[in-house]
């Protein structure tokens, strides 16, 4: 053996466990995973300027979503700046439409429907309405869902089966046909649209919660709390709950885009809100009759419904693998 390649270290041993390493919380970690999924925050922004628009774009608008100026009507988009590019002049064929009707000193930059309504306003204020219409029915939907997995998943038994009983039977029958039987009795509306809406969108939250709470209820952290005599309200809110946050939060994430696109479906059939109020599928419905003709009216609530959909897609996707990235692998 070669001596000449072994040599004595005579610096200071220094033990693994002194070292100092980063403490990173839950929550910085998830932050981190979240942001490191470029199509995610991409998504973050889609929605953030989505949501801006349909706030502010109605106000600035100096139209209205519901005036209606026949003499205007079917206008091709217009927009200042661009139309000395050659792109949304205002020109349909090679004319100027709002020339032929004296109305050279309006801008309408998604253009007008057949009554001579600005689409660019009719957009946003249809967009407030679906978010509104999805984020109420969400909301409500998440609570009954949440209360109900929690209590069937505790308490078990002869409770668990009546309740599931009950999930199988409404689960039973297409969420749309449920839906629209509810709005032919009840009439088209603002109200009756969330309530119809969140009479089975409950369903798939309260099975999820159901499951975690399966999964917790006998571990050492649960028995420890119910040896300690605490009540099964404290168990259920203050040691289930928190653990099953990181599932809610990712399906109530989920259930947002298949809301829209529920409220969409529905106006798009005549079942949304009455006019002259808008949504994004009520101007769906009204412009795809002239879709050949003027395809404009058509093209701009769809993009915006398009976009909506599968940014909040995105958005739910990179929450879930930032929340849990086992999932991903599953």
């Amino acid at each position: 053996m070669d001596d000449s390649k072994f040599c004595l270290c005579t610096k200071e041993h220094t033990e693994e466990a002194e070292k100092e390493y980063a403490n990173n919380s839950y929550a910085k970690e998830a932050l981190y995973h979240f942001v490191a999924n470029k199509g995610a925050v991409i998504s973050v922004f889609v929605i953030v300027i989505i949501i801006l628009l349909a706030i502010i774009a109605p106000i600035l608008s100096p139209y209205s979503y519901k005036d209606v100026q026949s003499q205007f009507s079917n206008l091709p988009p217009r927009i200042p700046g661009l139309e000395q590019l050659g792109v949304f002049n205002g020109c349909r064929d090679g004319v100027n439409v709002y020339a032929q009707k004296s109305a050279l000193n309006q801008y309408h930059f998604f253009g007008t429907d057949n009554l001579g309504r600005d689409i660019w306003t009719r957009v946003w204020c249809g967009t407030r309405i679906s978010l509104l219409i999805a984020g109420a029915a969400v909301l409500i939907d998440v609570f009954i869902g949440v209360i109900y997995g929690l209590v069937s998943g505790y308490f078990g038994g002869k409770t668990d089966i009546i309740m599931q009983r009950i999930t199988e039977v409404l689960s039973s029958l297409p969420q749309l046909v449920i839906v629209t039987l509810m709005l032919v009795v009840m009439k088209p509306g603002l109200t009756n649209i969330i309530i119809a809406l969140m009479i089975t969108g409950w369903i798939n939250m309260s099975r999820i919660v159901r499951a975690q709470v399966l999964k917790y209820k006998n571990q050492e952290f649960v028995l420890a709390a119910r040896t300690l005599g605490v009540s099964n309200r404290g168990i259920i809110f203050k040691e289930i709950l928190p653990n099953t946050l990181g599932q809610i939060i990712i399906t109530f994430m989920f259930s947002i885009p298949n809301a829209i696109f529920l409220e969409a479906f529905l106006a798009f059939v005549g079942l949304g809100v009455p006019a002259p109020i808008a949504s994004l599928g009520s101007m769906i419905n009204d412009g795809y009759k002239s879709a050949m003709t003027y395809p404009y009216m058509v093209m701009a609530p769809v993009v915006v419904l398009a976009l909506l959909m599968l940014g909040f897609n995105l958005f739910s996707d990179g929450l879930r693998d930032a929340i849990d990235p086992q999932m991903k692998q599953t």
